[in-house]
């Protein structure tokens, strides 16, 4: 009877200790989420009607895997869909933006671990973050996905559409508001960035909360209408490849006039979505997208921003290199890269004051084919002419 007691005592002090964590992680959403702007994407209410009535929860269990290292707090039942606002600190602002979507299988939102934790990376570099709450759940399989069902790329052109009426008040350029997503929020990202023009928004009663919209002149991809973003960051993008095919890409993702430059990251042992972003990735470069993949041995599905002491813990900082590359971002350096800055560079010596040194040398490649691409049979070699420096 000791026994069975004690049992049952350390069982109820972990039912207790469980519901305290989840109350508490609750509690700092909402403090959090207290102290920042949240717009409504629709005032006069959603283009469809809910999927379910239910009040919004957060269904997070004790036994949901971490993301970046602890527990997240997992919405369901959003019906009313807003986007927050995180805002870096002024003397930060670099003027650029995105969009953030969290995934969660468009049944859930994984709303602290791919949503604030992501606000929190996106502000400490100076971008302002928009964490959109998109409808969820959404019917299951293909029915549930685009163009079978409207809603999450209704609600994702529509927070673009905000954000871009809302730049001034913000501070933040219009022409460089990007979009970031995980997993299905990955997904909704690339959906995004290739049908910003649908339409079919104007056939509902919700039209009338489009910024600048006017009726009978229908939508155009100018102004606030225009929900096409600047970039996009998917991370384990997932349900891009067809049901019945893993090894093609569904054509409804297919890259096109509209796909803006796009950074992918997954982990090869994603067993499920792993392949997902290397062959979104091949479709990109044979469009002429600007694009760049980044695959790591280990990470599985949903590891976040900051997974700790894995190889990809620190992934962040490629994007924010690439964020650079693309004008996102400004150089750190700005008047680093002058025209003859290529031929000498001081390099630290152990023994003594920097020395300079020749900076490597690449031979420009010799020209290609537009059939030919990087890493393909027909690339041109290039020899590197540096040699190391005597110090």
């Amino acid at each position: 009877m000791k026994t069975l007691a004690v049992r049952s005592t350390k069982a109820l002090a972990a039912r207790h200790t469980n519901m305290l964590t989840a109350l508490g992680l609750l509690l700092i959403t909402t403090l959090a989420t207290a102290q920042q702007p949240v717009l409504p994407l629709w005032p006069h209410g959603a283009p469809e009607p809910p999927l379910n009535a239910s009040a919004e929860v957060d269904v997070t269990k004790p036994t949901d895997a971490p993301i970046n290292g602890h527990a997240t707090v997992r919405l369901t039942n959003v019906s009313t869909p807003t986007m927050t606002v995180y805002q870096p600190a002024s003397d930060k602002n670099t003027g650029t933006a995105a969009l953030v979507f969290p995934g969660g299988g468009y049944a859930r939102l994984a709303w602290t671990g791919e949503g604030t934790d992501v606000c929190e990376w996106l502000t400490n570099v100076g971008i302002t973050c928009l964490l959109v709450k998109y409808r969820v759940p959404q019917p299951t399989g293909e029915a549930g996905h685009y163009p079978q069902d409207f809603a999450d790329l209704e609600d994702a052109q529509q927070a673009m559409r905000l954000a871009k009426a809302h730049a001034g008040e913000w501070h933040i350029d219009p022409k460089k508001i990007g979009v970031i997503g995980f997993s299905a929020g990955g997904n909704l990202a690339v959906l995004l960035s290739n049908h910003a023009d649908d339409r079919h928004i104007e056939s509902t009663p919700a039209v009338q909360d489009i910024p600048g919209y006017t009726q009978g002149s229908g939508l155009t991809l100018t102004g606030t209408a225009d929900a096409r973003p600047a970039f996009v960051i998917a991370g384990y993008p997932a349900y891009l490849a067809l049901a019945d095919d893993p090894k093609t890409l569904n054509p409804v993702y297919a890259p096109g006039k509209l796909t803006p430059p796009t950074f992918l990251i997954a982990a090869e042992n994603d067993v499920h979505y792993g392949f997902n972003s290397p062959l979104y990735y091949q479709s990109l470069t044979a469009a002429r997208v600007p694009a760049e993949l980044h695959m790591y041995a280990t990470g599985g599905h949903g590891f976040g921003v900051h997974p700790p002491n894995q190889p990809e813990e620190h992934w962040t900082r490629l994007a924010d290199a690439w964020l650079r590359s693309i004008h996102m971002l400004p150089d750190p350096h700005p008047h680093a890269d002058t025209p003859d800055n290529n031929s000498i560079m001081p390099t630290p010596s152990a023994n003594g004051p920097a020395t300079n040194c020749p900076t490597p040398s690449m031979p420009s490649p010799t020209p290609t084919s537009p059939n030919n691409h990087p890493g393909g049979a027909n690339t041109p070699s290039a020899t590197n002419t540096y040699q190391p420096c005597n110090q």
